[in-house]
């Protein structure tokens, strides 16, 4: 079984925010009382722990460049909970000699590659039966088709995710243009020529055919939920805010068991996967310790 990079893993711990907060707490009255004022050139805080490794925020804010989202708290969670996962493996990987037994591959570093092996030999995951592929062919027929897909017009009010000023005035521009596309649709185009900052403004804001996976996930699953037509509300993603019209939906036709077939078996597995990983994170949480972040609520997404 192949997993990738390390940092491609699909998993979570959750956060406790309470614990963090009195950690920090804690941390500044300790500092203010022995030391006085932070002063430049002190070392980044540490809030979270694996065990006696302690992961600081200067960490953390490097590796939030990989887990980029709109909100920082998100990212900056994202990032912790990734190193902690990181930690709790490289030490498994010690405990056990793994880390002189395996090979790198495809530009893996020598962690990367005990990680891998470690995971491989701890969570072998068989493929799914023909049998527990039918069963869940026939409990989600409705559900297995070919995907939708959606001809798009947009209008890209662009802002940068973290100027909260600029995103507002794209919103309150967006929504304006929205009031006025209600009283003039034959206008899109022109509006589009004029405000849009994406590229496509030259084709009056022409996206053509959009299928799941297309584009960035979060316009995807505003966009998805919308009916034809204009969207009453601007859709938000990193890129600044969208004005939307949706010109035609075609609904995918049904798939044979024959064809899905992949689809179910693929997902199956992932399932099976993620179950073995939370139990195995689990496992290793209870055996080194987590501070910062709250063990007991190690989950696959």
């Amino acid at each position: 079984m192949s997993t990738g990079k390390l940092r491609k893993i699909p998993l979570t711990i959750i956060d406790s925010r309470e614990s963090v907060a009195k950690d920090a707490h804690a941390e500044h009255h300790e500092h203010d009382a022995d030391e006085g004022p932070r002063s430049i050139g002190r070392p980044p805080p540490c809030f979270v722990h694996v065990g006696e490794t302690g992961i600081d925020e200067g960490q953390i804010a490097q590796e939030m460049q990989h887990h980029r989202d709109a909100d920082p708290q998100r990212s900056r969670d994202a990032a912790a909970r990734a190193l902690v996962v990181r930690e709790l493996l490289r030490l498994e990987v010690l405990r056990i000699g793994l880390d002189a037994a395996a090979d790198a591959v495809d530009g893996e570093t020598e962690e990367e590659a005990a990680i891998r092996l470690l995971i491989e030999r701890e969570m072998p995951v068989p493929a799914p039966s023909r049998e527990a592929c039918e069963r869940y062919f026939e409990a989600n027929v409705e559900r297995l088709h070919q995907p939708d897909r959606l001809r798009v017009r947009h209008i890209l009010l662009a802002a940068a995710p973290e100027d909260i000023e600029a995103r507002l005035a794209a919103r309150t521009q967006g929504e304006a243009l929205i009031r006025e596309l209600r009283e003039h649709p034959e206008r899109f185009t022109e509006f589009a020529q004029r405000h849009s900052m994406c590229p496509s403004k030259d084709e009056g804001g022409e996206l053509g055919w959009i299928e799941r996976g297309d584009t960035v996930p979060e316009f995807e699953r505003q966009l998805f939920m919308l009916s034809p037509g204009l969207g009453k509300l601007t859709l938000e993603t990193r890129y600044g805010h969208h004005v939307v019209l949706i010109d035609e939906v075609a609904r995918g036709a049904a798939l044979s068991f024959d064809e899905a077939e992949p689809k179910i078996a693929a997902y199956l597995e992932t399932q099976a996967r993620q179950n073995a990983i939370h139990q195995y994170l689990s496992l290793l949480a209870d055996r080194y310790g987590v501070r910062g972040l709250d063990p007991g609520e190690a989950r696959a997404t």
